[in-house]
């Protein structure tokens, strides 16, 4: 018997194919919604990494940059780092830009001549200039609008008149700079010396940048300067991590992402499972017509390969322009935290590997019921309606284990996070067949229970198991679709949790840096009488790096470590540090015990539990810290558990006061005015009568705080949902694949008398029985997901609202209740007579 070619193959399969893809409509969703996502995941993330690869240089400012507290580098550090390129030395602090009539805090960048050693920064008249001169200054636009400053104008900082001589439109490296506590002003490097305020004391970093001459490698160079200078205190990063926050952020949120698009695919990938049989079932009689004529299975075979591979081409091409076309949409949600630019961006590896995920994933899952449909006679499938075809996956084996193993190609190679990748579809492999095994079990419990004496529970549980039952289809689909609902729940509301613990709503109003010692007598008597009743805290702030911990015979150095134990990261770079009589506001002691009031023995520090466990530390043991230049050395006395959710003074470190006192420093506070109370000028007042302090408005921060985590929960949500839209139409495909199988038995009970409200209550218990029985499931599945992509991927609490989860699930399971009775109106309305001639 000979076999049709592809072009006379072709010429069948586009009989149907015409019917503007009628049948293949939940094929053509599940591929566009998941290759979207992958095609628009990919290409984002691929570009936001592409900027901060290429533009290292410009986001640090320099190929190399060391980072040092309270002091410039020496001469013999500047000789060091001279010798492999040019310096360009800069200052970063708080400070107060102030006018006859206003007060703002701000970020203070002092710059010197050769400031930026790449890039350029941009005004907003368009001028691209470099370091201000003389006593001009460059200032953000929000300081500006503040001080009703422009250009021309004079402001001061301190008690040093400046001039306006340009508003900042693009700082080139702003995003290697990290969060700020005010806008940007940026100022000659001689300036803060002038304005009194880099005294002995005074909280202000310095950052020396580096521009090589040669084909210096930037991590030699580090450890080079780390071996020079062991006990300098020097924090450093270079071109290749030039913003380190920004990428770690991408990272997770690029896994996150990865993850979404994952698993999109996998519930796309049941979709079309289920759609690829319901489509094949509706045309059973044609298969066996084609067969009666003579057609062989490898006819069949190709026909339908032909008809059902259009779909997916075409399901796959539809999705990769609509990633194409929401990049930007993303990227201009994401553009204030990252380096992207909204437009078009067009990545061929991204949308290759989205495209390849989305056609392999419709390999794995078509290829069995296509293959069935080939193997079976025509006469069985004439009867299929009334003694269902047999199912197997035996002569599905090849094309399954060849899309396999390119999902797992595609997982490992090439991908950012393959280990990720490869342990996610590892996990949902695990998950089907779980899925599968729950389905045999609930068909094998509902054939062995007691039979109900209501009818319509009888035969709501009958149809569980009876022969060409879809119960194995409908727990997959339904499992992994509530699970997407009760994962998108504990995501969204774990983030909210976490946004509401990290950005409190009760907080100091000032927080008040580089306060003189001796004046904050002076300064609390300004505050209560321009607020009476106020809440002032003052604290002494230092800062310094721990260089040994441990054992008084056996202590760790911190230079000779390759890396800190894991958790103990203040043991890493400059620390803030601080000393104290009693046990500060908001801390518990949890082991040992505080110093008396005017103590002067020996040396002692209160360590907090979370660092003290995580780097080993016991009572007893000794911390040595360098502050400026000097070694102090103290015995640990205690523990202590902070109080992280307060926006107070929280130190790892604190000493007690004979260790610290001698050092020079100055004085951090904090304000909290009575409710309802106003205060005035005080600002503009402090901020003359303190010219060296910086004093910072909590509230605008908190705001800015917020509606950067709101801004990440929100695309973190976006993504989410793409999950779920999947889930739903994989939901809408197995109830409409089992209306269908369920045509013969609506029209053979109501030929024997069954009422409209009989059949319909039948369909609601049967989905309402499933439903609930797989609660649990989906339950376990979305909380166990959600818990490892908060915790793990995100490294943030697990904070869900419970509540608001299984009100979720519950909508989940009204959903398919909703979507049960939609689909049971067509058989409901269905003429036994017509439908009986046609089976």
């Amino acid at each position: 018997m000979s076999t049709l070619g592809w072009a006379q193959a072709w010429a069948i399969a586009r009989r149907d194919l015409h019917r503007q893809f009628r049948g293949l409509r939940l094929l053509l969703v599940c591929l566009f919604l998941g290759v979207g996502a992958l095609a628009a995941i990919g290409s984002l993330t691929s570009a936001i990494r592409s900027e901060l690869d290429s533009q290292g240089q410009v986001l640090l400012g320099g190929d190399f940059e060391v980072e040092v507290y309270q002091r410039a580098l020496t001469e013999e550090e500047n000789a060091f780092l001279g010798e492999y390129g040019e310096l360009s030395q800069g200052l970063r602090m708080q400070a107060m830009a102030s006018t006859e009539d206003a007060a703002a805090p701000i970020e203070l960048k002092a710059v010197q001549n050769n400031w930026p050693l790449y890039g350029a920064l941009t005004l907003i008249d368009g001028r691209s200039v470099g370091a201000p001169t003389g006593d001009d200054a460059w200032v953000a636009e929000g300081v500006a609008d503040r001080l009703s400053l422009q250009v021309g104008d004079s402001f001061n900082l301190g008690r040093t008149p400046l001039t306006v001589a340009g508003i900042i439109d693009e700082e080139p490296d702003r995003l290697s700079e990290g969060f700020s506590l005010g806008q940007t002003v940026i100022v000659p490097y001689a300036i803060p010396e002038q304005a009194g305020l880099t005294l002995p004391g005074a909280m202000y970093e310095t950052k020396t940048r580096l521009r090589f001459d040669g084909n210096f490698d930037p991590d030699t160079v580090e450890e080079a300067v780390a071996e020079a200078f062991p006990e300098a205190g020097l924090d450093i990063r270079t071109r290749d991590r030039a913003s380190p926050g920004a990428e770690r952020f991408v990272s997770r949120m690029g896994e996150f992402l990865t993850l979404v698009g994952l698993a999109a695919l996998v519930i796309a990938g049941i979709g079309i499972g289920g759609g690829v049989s319901s489509y094949l079932d509706a045309r059973r009689a044609s298969i066996a017509t084609l067969k009666i004529l003579g057609a062989t299975s490898k006819d069949i075979a190709r026909i339908y390969t032909l008809q059902i591979g259009s779909a997916a081409v075409l399901g796959a091409v539809a999705g990769l322009l609509a990633g194409i076309m929401v990049t930007p949409l993303l990227a201009g949600a994401l553009g204030s935290l990252l380096p992207v630019d909204n437009a078009l961006v067009l990545d061929p590896g991204a949308l290759m590997r989205a495209a390849a995920f989305g056609l392999l994933v419709a390999l794995i899952f078509a290829a069995p019921p296509i293959l069935r449909a080939r193997e079976f006679p025509a006469m069985a499938l004439m009867r299929s309606r009334v003694s269902p075809v047999a199912e197997g996956w035996r002569n599905a084996a090849l094309p399954v284990a060849v899309g396999l193993a390119g999902i797992a190609l595609l997982a490992l190679v090439g991908s950012p996070t393959p280990g990720l990748s490869a342990l996610f579809m590892g996990g949902a492999l695990v998950m089907l067949g779980l899925l599968a095994l729950l389905g045999r079990l609930i068909r094998w419990a509902a054939m062995k229970s007691p039979r109900p004496s209501n009818p319509i529970v009888r035969a709501a549980l009958a149809n569980l198991y009876r022969p060409g039952s879809a119960t194995g289809a409908l727990v997959t689909a339904l499992g992994f679709g509530l699970a997407a609902f009760v994962l998108l729940a504990g995501v969204q509301t774990s983030l909210n949790g976490n946004i509401e613990r990290s950005v409190p709503a009760i907080a100091p109003d000032y927080f008040v840096l580089d306060l003189p010692v001796d004046r904050v007598d002076e300064f609390t008597a300004m505050v209560e009488e321009a607020a009476p009743g106020s809440q002032i805290n003052a604290t002494p702030t230092l800062r310094g790096t721990v260089i040994a911990y441990g054992p008084e015979d056996n202590p760790s150095v911190v230079a000779e470590m390759e890396e800190v134990p894991e958790g103990a990261w203040g043991l890493r770079g400059e620390r803030g540090l601080t000393y104290s009589t009693d046990v500060p506001q908001g801390n518990v002691l949890t082991r040992g015990e505080w110093w008396e009031d005017g103590y002067a023995g020996e040396p002692l520090v209160s360590i907090d539990e979370e660092l003290a466990n995580a780097a080993g530390l016991r009572i007893g043991d000794i911390i040595t810290v360098n502050l400026l230049g000097v070694q102090k050395t103290a015995r640990i006395a205690n523990f202590r558990r902070l109080d992280w959710e307060s926006l107070g003074f929280n130190y790892v470190f604190v000493f007690s006061p004979n260790t610290l006192a001698d050092a020079p420093h100055n004085v951090a506070a904090t304000v909290a005015f009575p409710s309802g109370s106003e205060p005035g000028t005080l600002l503009r007042d402090l901020a003359r009568a303190f010219p060296s302090s910086s004093v910072i408005e909590v509230g605008p921060i908190l705001s800015e705080a917020r509606n950067i985590l709101d801004q990440v929960a929100l695309a973190i949500l976006a993504a989410a949902s793409v999950a779920v839209l999947a889930g739903i139409a994989v939901l809408l495909g197995a109830i409409a694949a089992a209306r269908a199988a369920r045509i013969y038995d609506t029209v053979i009970l109501r030929v024997l008398g069954a009422s409209r409200g009989q059949l319909l209550g039948l369909q609601f218990a049967e989905f309402g029985l499933l439903a609930v029985l797989l609660a649990g499931v989906a339950l376990a599945l979305g909380i166990g997901i959600s818990w490892l992509i908060i915790t793990q991927l995100f490294e943030f609490e697990w904070l869900p609202d419970w509540t608001e989860i299984f009100a979720v699930l519950g909508a989940g399971i009204g959903l398919v209740l909703v979507f049960a009775f939609a689909a049971s109106l067509p058989v409901l309305r269905a003429k036994p007579a017509q439908t009986l001639r046609s089976l």
